[in-house]
């Protein structure tokens, strides 16, 4: 009898120790800082904000997910703010293409190897807006009347200076021969009520930002810059949907871009702390909150962590050295 009653005591206590590591993963103690290196209104900033709404509505989290705007330097000061927070678990970073190219247009001292890699969340695709009321009813018809009419007529509105929609604006003036006059604004939300009041004639916002404006019927979706075509979805502005707007190839501009929307967190932390927000972003993955989230900004919902989104980041950052150096944006050091 005592024999048993041993075995049992030892048995429930090596259980006990089994559990342990388990309920001793590690978890947010305090409020964590989630940082978005660019304006109020953009592709980042509203997908931090569904994020921040999804934490807190499934109670994902045990502490608050509150979202700090850092858009100064195009982006340097979020980066920086990370890159100098190391081995602090309670802040990430909401990246777009201003990873890449806020360092090499400003010569800020910073890399996406200052940071810890922590997953891809979705590819955002950019298309190319013009008012509603504009007789442009193709990609085409827009780039002959710019070829035609010059830069002092055609002004293409973007989110800050030598960054994305800069650089998709100058491979535009590459491949077809027309100019534009490039007006810079804060961010993607700025850029479509300048597109709508008329101050520019054109943008390349990325879907979400702009999805409001069509379905408005205040702007116009010319083109895509994608391989294909987004897949379909409700009805939107006069009564399409995101399938049946071309890619810009199929329009006769060969040009493709797409951009990152991932986290990064500051260096040193451990492997663990990284695993708890892989963890985190796929339960927000799952929850029809997010898929909604995605069909409606027609995102490519393609997802990475570890070092496959490791080597994409990597590739990435080749790649827009590239572009930025044909454009002409590298700051000279």
């Amino acid at each position: 009898m005592v024999g048993s009653r041993l075995a049992g005591a030892v048995l429930a206590l090596s259980t006990v120790v089994a559990a342990a590591p388990a309920n001793s993963a590690w978890q947010p103690t305090k409020t964590v800082e989630f940082i978005v290196p660019a304006g109020t209104g953009g592709g980042a900033d509203q997908m931090a904000r569904v994020i921040q709404g999804i934490v807190q509505k499934h109670n994902l989290m045990p502490q608050a997910l509150v979202v700090i705007n850092k858009s100064g330097g195009a982006g340097a000061e979020g980066f920086l703010d990370a890159k100098g927070s190391a081995a602090n678990p309670h802040k990430i970073i909401i990246t777009l293409s201003n990873l890449f190219t806020t360092p090499l247009a400003t010569g800020v001292p910073f890399s996406w190897e200052d940071m810890t890699p922590v997953a891809m969340l979705a590819l955002d695709e950019f298309v190319l807006w013009v008012n509603n009321k504009s007789p442009y009813k193709t990609a085409k018809d827009y780039v002959d009347a710019a070829k035609a009419g010059g830069p002092s007529q055609f002004k293409m509105g973007g989110t800050g200076s030598k960054q994305e929609d800069q650089i998709i604006t100058a491979a535009l003036e590459q491949a077809t021969g027309a100019k534009f006059t490039y007006v810079p604004y804060k961010g993607g939300g700025d850029v479509a009520a300048q597109l709508v009041g008329g101050h520019v004639t054109s943008s390349v916002n990325n879907p979400i930002e702009a999805v409001a404006q069509w379905r408005a019927n205040e702007l116009r979706p010319l083109c895509v810059f994608d391989s294909k075509r987004i897949p379909p979805s409700p009805p939107l502005g006069d009564g399409k949907t995101w399938s049946d707007v071309p890619t810009c190839k199929e329009s006769g501009v060969d040009i493709e871009y797409l951009m990152l929307r991932g986290i990064f967190m500051p260096p040193k932390v451990s492997a663990e702390q990284v695993s708890y927000y892989v963890e985190l972003f796929k339960k927000v993955r799952e929850t029809p909150e997010w898929k909604d989230f995605m069909e409606k900004g027609a995102f490519n919902t393609t997802f990475m962590s570890g070092d496959e989104y490791k080597a994409w980041v990597k590739k990435a950052a080749e790649e827009h050295k590239v572009l930025m150096e044909k454009a002409g944006f590298v700051a000279k050091r």
